[in-house]
């Protein structure tokens, strides 16, 4: 019961914050992003769509979300289907590299995992969002500190959006809901790669 609680008390604070972005939409240019995975690879969404038909780029919050490690797990579940579309699969979050590789331990994600270390990615898509202070103290008081999951104190996260970039760079398709409990389904996803 308490942890229903907690996950409704945050759930509030978190869409009122989050309401003010309004993300991409379906026609738009995909913005150019860079960086660096997990495994050391170098990503950049020019090179990807050169390779593929196709690029999903999803953002998730960190390893401390239930909901984005379901949505992991369920992604990675899938793969082989996304990648049989000739599909990238790569995760954006603003956690830390090593809380970036807890999240790999949780969900058994083969795909690339970037981190938006200055929030640059998360911005260009404008799915970037500040935590006011109220909500940040009750995130810390049920032990989710986003100063050391984050590695910094600007106390951003993304709202949990799925983009999929089409080879023209064009953004194909949007799933952008304040709520971090709704996330794109793979049958969608598979549907409009």
């Amino acid at each position: 019961m308490k942890r229903i609680i907690l996950f409704i008390a945050l759930f509030v604070a978190v869409i009122s914050n989050a309401n003010a972005q309004k993300g991409l939409v379906a026609g738009a240019n995909a913005p150019a992003f860079s960086g660096t995975d997990q495994n050391g690879k170098k990503i950049s969404l020019q090179a990807l769509l050169k390779e593929h038909k196709s690029v999903v780029l999803f953002f998730y919050r960190g390893q401390w979300c239930p909901y984005c490690n379901k949505h992991i797990k369920e992604l990675q579940d899938s793969l082989q289907l996304l990648t049989s579309k000739d599909a990238y699969v790569i995760g954006v979050t603003p956690e830390t590299n090593e809380n970036i590789s807890k999240t790999i331990k949780k969900t058994s994600a083969g795909f690339s995992i970037i981190q938006d270390k200055d929030d640059d990615i998360m911005k260009a898509y404008d799915v970037n969002f500040m935590m006011d202070d109220a909500t940040f103290s009750k995130y810390k008081g049920y032990g989710i500190d986003l100063e050391v999951n984050n590695g910094n104190t600007r106390h951003t996260l993304p709202v949990t959006a799925t983009y999929i970039i089409n080879r023209s760079g064009k953004i194909k398709f949007v799933h952008f809901d304040p709520n971090y409990q709704k996330r794109a389904s793979v049958n969608t996803l598979t549907k409009e790669l």
